[in-house]
């Protein structure tokens, strides 16, 4: 729980991130440099204070004699008492041949480690009188040997001293090191709080820039300034922007259609209703209400057409896979018996396979069904109506309705699909919302609606073209 709340308060501020990852590495490379220190210290006081121990075994090896056929020491006292007062603790010798027969000092000093080399010291620690010491031990042959002794004969000469002072100079020279240490550490952590504020100040700026907006700008924030790293998150922001543009000119379209669509058609629908209320025959009464129902049956799909269109412009895409074959099959089945009450022959062409696609299949429904009810409503009777779905090579798929019915003008072609553009040959009335509806439906697949004449320039062809094509079904996708 206390992890989890220490990760959150990290993760709030990018300054604490940044003290959280680089404590740990300060405090280890400060360990190390501790532990570094420790060994240069003990090497450096080791170096030096040996140096002592070697230099107080050459001075009792040159007062050993064998003149008199056994061994004489000549102790140099001033020496010692010297370099027990520079050792600021207690210091041993043994003078002793190697065999162990002569000896002469400190009894039972700890023996090296490693056997003696002749003429060249060894030094090591150990203990001594429940003390620990540093020993060195030096061993050389004895000139002339002594009495009853024919072969070579080695003297060992051992010097210690106890560790208080080497100590004492490891700890000055540790200290000196921490204290110089945290001291750099200090002054680090401070130069990198002073250059994290330096580089958080384009933030800030932007902090300050979008804060001082007024809630209506929606215009692009400016990243000229930003540095590289920052960039991304500004055009993050700005396609954001752009995203809240487009909904907000939706919502503003929205409501200028609607205010200017309906307000006619409610107003009209009042004037019938008063209208009525006043008749007394009944048979006119019943003409103006036939009238009544007829403009709310427009009003009604005026209405549903508008919030397609107002849904298909702001709603955020929801994609699935389905058959799109099968899609215009049941579309085709559900409009069939309104084209023959028209007197309309309403077709389907379409692969016998099924075709996989990824999209939103309501919103292609609705605007297959504009299609279709555009074309069997001012197609007229006898006229042929055919829905085609294929698939062209690349992996596009191509939805068309097909009728040969009267059209639209060549020079009306490119108005198709304005949003309350109604041709001028259409006698019969509309919101001129349904192409816009296909149009707009087209363009959130990625892909365009194209309006054109039928087939030897009779009717009219209005086709949907959409890159969605699976070229394998999703897992456990059942057509």
């Amino acid at each position: 729980m206390h992890c989890v709340t220490l990760l959150g308060w990290a993760r709030a501020s990018i300054r604490r991130i940044l003290f959280l990852l680089l404590l740990p590495g300060l405090s280890a490379v400060i360990a190390g440099e501790l532990w570094l220190g420790w060994r240069t210290a003990s090497e450096a006081a080791d170096a030096a204070y040996d140096r002592s121990l070697l230099g107080a075994v050459k001075s009792i090896d040159s007062s050993i004699s064998t003149a008199s056929g056994g061994i004489g020491v000549e102790l140099p006292y001033r020496m010692l008492e010297f370099f027990e007062l520079t050792a600021q603790g207690q210091v041993f010798y043994r003078v002793a041949t190697e065999d162990g027969l002569v000896e002469i000092g400190s009894a039972n000093l700890p023996s090296p480690p490693r056997p003696l080399q002749t003429n060249e010291p060894q030094f090591y620690d150990g203990v001594y009188l429940g003390q620990a010491v540093r020993i060195s031990s030096y061993a050389r042959e004895l000139t002339p040997a002594l009495s009853a002794h024919t072969l070579p004969q080695r003297v060992v000469i051992q010097v210690a001293e106890t560790l208080e002072s080497r100590n004492d100079f490891r700890r000055t020279l540790v200290l000196q090191s921490l204290a110089r240490d945290l001291l750099l550490m200090l002054v680090a952590t401070g130069l990198l709080a002073l250059a994290i504020s330096w580089a958080m100040r384009p933030l800030d700026r932007l902090r300050q820039q979008v804060n001082a907006r007024d809630p209506q700008d929606l215009t692009p924030v400016n990243d000229a300034s930003a540095p590289v790293e920052v960039r991304p998150l500004v055009q993050a922001i700005n396609h954001h922007i752009e995203r809240n543009q487009e909904l907000a000119a939706a919502r503003r379209r929205f409501i200028d259609d609607a205010s200017h669509q309906l307000r006619t058609p409610l107003t009209t629908l009042a004037t019938q209703v008063a209208y009525a209320l006043r008749e007394s025959d009944p048979l006119a009464q019943s003409q103006v209400l036939e009238k009544i129902r007829q403009q709310l049956d427009k009003t009604i799909r005026q209405t549903n057409q508008m919030l397609a269109l107002a849904r298909t412009d702001s709603a955020p895409p929801q994609h699935e896979y389905f058959d799109i074959v099968s899609l215009a099959e049941k579309l085709v089945g559900k409009w069939w018996g309104v084209a023959r009450e028209q007197g309309v022959d309403l077709g389907l062409d379409a692969p016998a396979e099924s075709l996989t696609v990824k999209g939103e299949p309501d919103l292609l429904t609705e605007a297959m069904a504009n299609l279709l009810h555009n074309a069997i409503r001012h197609g007229g009777p006898g006229c042929h109506v055919t829905l085609m779905v294929c698939q062209q090579p690349g992996g596009s798929v191509q939805i068309t309705v097909l009728d040969d019915g009267p059209g639209l003008p060549p020079d009306e072609l490119e108005r198709a699909g304005e949003r309350f553009f109604r041709g001028r040959g259409g006698v019969l009335p509309g919101s001129g919302l349904g192409l816009a509806i296909v149009r707009t439906v087209a363009q959130r697949h990625g892909g365009h609606m194209q309006v054109t004449a039928g087939p030897e320039g009779r009717g009219l062809a209005v086709t949907l073209c959409f890159s969605v094509v699976m070229d394998h079904l999703p897992k456990g996708f059942t057509p």
